[in-house]
């Protein structure tokens, strides 16, 4: 019995994730949070500030920009920080810029939002290759993946619920409990991460600038961006989609969309344990499977109960693909992840950012709303080249030198 035991036991703790991985998860979950609610407050905030809403929008784009221009940068300047020191410099930041919005004025909003964009790309870049630094080279996309399911909870969660909290608290309820679970976040990573990490190579700016200019990287970084607006124009659009095209009472879209957030949940579950080995075959089903469920939602977009099982599907394949991204990232990048670990969520945040004018396009051209649902399945088939020519990178080496999900190089 005893040796039976001995056996068993470090075999189940190989099949378990450390808990701070599930820490950085929930501050993700905590300040991705804030991204979500503010969309179902827009119109509380316009009123209250006294600006119109297409000023009030420009709230979301603030903070978008933020993300996208912030993360490289903060990646660089903190490259010789200790990791933890990083993650809860973000943390405190990203905590102090939001109370410092709901206490101003309209420009003092509009600034943090910028702010608080920058800090939470920083944080996000660091969470990921922190995750990475904790886990065997065979758990990597796993683990990135339960990092980024924070996101999937937040939205599923944290922008509804803060959307319901802001709306008994004149909208600013929902951010304040954002500052404070953020601040319960930060408080977590002091007291439960190592003070410094055991890398067995020195961070080196010139090394991570170096690994920028690899061009199968770049390849990933299009695969990202074109994935994350292949599903997000969808979703972006998909209560309008519902109240319009399905005739559905505004009181069920919040559920509605909830179901694809779940989906979302599962699609990393799935991604995360399958793309340590296969990661394009889960890149490659996540692409299909966005733009065959994109296609099946304009044409049924009148039925309900066909919408619904599309919605849950829709979110599974979008989040499949993401533990594949990030494990074929830091496969690329072992010896640098850092910036490239950056470069990638600045990647998704510009894929989202650019679904409003893709959508434009077409809807100020007068095709039907769901013609979104069109444009996000031919953005799907476009990443399946790139998907199919890194799968053709990684086959043509040599079995010793390939790169895998893991990122560390065998």
């Amino acid at each position: 019995m005893d040796t039976t035991t001995n056996v068993t036991t470090p075999e189940v703790r190989r099949t378990r994730l450390p808990g701070g991985v599930y820490l950085l998860s929930f501050c993700l979950f905590a300040m991705g949070s804030a991204e979500f609610l503010l969309a179902g407050v827009l119109p509380q905030v316009a009123a209250d500030l006294g600006v119109t809403l297409s000023s009030a929008g420009m709230l979301i784009t603030a903070f978008a920009l933020g993300v996208v221009l912030g993360g490289p940068p903060f990646a660089v300047l903190s490259l010789r920080w200790p990791r933890r020191t990083a993650l809860v410099a973000t943390q405190a930041v990203f905590a102090v810029s939001v109370a410092a919005g709901l206490l101003g004025d309209y420009p003092v909003l509009l600034v943090s939002r910028f702010v608080s964009g920058l800090a939470y790309a920083g944080f996000f870049a660091v969470a990921a290759v922190t995750a990475v630094s904790l886990v065997p080279p065979e758990r990597t996309a796993r683990a990135s993946g339960v990092v980024v399911s924070g996101l999937s909870v937040a939205m599923v969660v944290g922008g509804p619920f803060g959307t319901l909290l802001g709306q008994v608290t004149q909208w600013r309820g929902g951010f304040w409990a954002v500052v404070l679970l953020t601040l319960a976040g930060l408080a977590g990573c002091v007291l439960a991460l190592p003070a410094t990490t055991t890398e067995t190579v020195r961070p080196s700016v010139r090394r991570e600038l170096a690994t920028m200019r690899k061009p199968r990287l770049w390849n990933i970084f299009g695969i990202t961006i074109l994935t994350t607006a292949a599903y997000m124009i969808t979703f972006n659009y998909l209560a309008a989609l519902l109240t319009e095209v399905t005739a559905l009472d505004e009181v069920w879209i919040p559920a509605v969309l909830s179901l694809f957030g779940i989906g979302a949940f599962a699609g990393l579950s799935v991604g995360g344990r399958i793309s340590d080995r296969r990661p394009h075959l889960a890149l490659l089903t996540g692409a299909l499977g966005i733009a065959a469920l994109s296609v099946l939602l304009a044409v049924a977009m009148a039925r309900i109960w066909v919408v619904l099982p599309i919605v849950f599907l829709l979110g599974a394949a979008a989040f499949v693909l993401n533990p594949a991204q990030y494990g074929r990232v830091f496969a690329l990048a072992a010896q640098a992840p850092t910036l490239a670990g950056a470069t990638t969520v600045s990647a998704f945040q510009l894929g989202i950012s650019l679904t409003p004018m893709l959508a434009a396009v077409f809807l100020d051209r007068g095709a039907a709303l769901t013609a979104v649902c069109v444009v996000g399945a031919v953005l799907a088939l476009a990443a399946v080249p790139l998907i199919l020519f890194d799968r053709a990178g990684v086959s043509s080496r040599p079995a010793a030198s390939r790169d895998s999900g893991s990122p560390r190089p065998a």
